[in-house]
């Protein structure tokens, strides 16, 4: 089987950080900034060492600020690849689809998805602490988003629905994400890539398996 790709978020501001993210690039790890209260210029010092990555653009970090522009203006500087949760939740609809319009090699989708994912509404649980889950929308009871409960195929969906574009959207679910890990043979239609195909609508909802 093929080895899986390893990645660390980390926070550039922590003491050994910059040295840490140096290593991990060195040792063929995905670093992604995230989970950080960094300013700008830790954040631009963490992705010149090396960071590959953003983890969850906008979420986990402070915001971005005409005064304090912090990780999210040096995510966007960068060059590195920037994750977005596009459940309409975690980042307002017409900014992610600006983010995708602008940064089309960049952008990445990923789910951030808990317990709850394709199971409804309801009480869950997130390492520990209760979730409670309303119209799709998961959150801790300080009222806290606590992940999300979409799909991939959710997350292609609601950026057609934003007007990304279906060959955009699935461009950010596959080939991107894949050379985001620096993964071959799959995200593209290359001789000798794996035919994982599905067949999708024009909104980007599963519509079967290609066989």
């Amino acid at each position: 089987p093929d080895a899986r790709p390893l990645m660390v978020t980390i926070a550039p501001e922590l003491d050994g950080a910059l040295e840490t993210i140096a290593w991990l690039n060195e040792a063929g790890i995905v670093a992604a900034i995230g989970h950080t209260g960094a300013t700008y210029a830790q954040a631009r010092a963490g992705y010149a060492a090396g960071a590959r990555g953003t983890t969850h653009l906008f979420n986990g970090m402070p915001e971005l600020l005409h005064r304090e522009p912090g990780p999210p203006l040096a995510a966007l500087d960068s060059g590195a690849y920037l994750e977005l949760i596009f459940d309409g939740h975690h980042v307002a609809p017409e900014l992610a689809a600006w983010i995708c319009f602008h940064y089309l090699q960049r952008a990445v989708f990923i789910t951030d998805a808990m317990a709850a994912a394709g199971l409804g509404d309801g009480e869950y649980a997130l390492g520990g602490l209760p979730v409670t889950v309303e119209e799709g929308v998961a959150r801790l009871h300080t009222g806290s988003l606590a992940g999300s409960t979409i799909t991939l195929e959710d997350a292609v969906a609601n950026a057609v629905a934003s007007g990304v574009g279906l060959e955009r959207a699935v461009a950010m679910a596959t080939a991107n994400p894949a050379r985001y890990l620096a993964l071959s043979g799959v995200g593209g239609f290359a001789p000798g890539d794996k035919a994982d195909l599905i067949s999708l609508d024009e909104q980007g909802r599963f519509r079967g398996y290609v066989l």
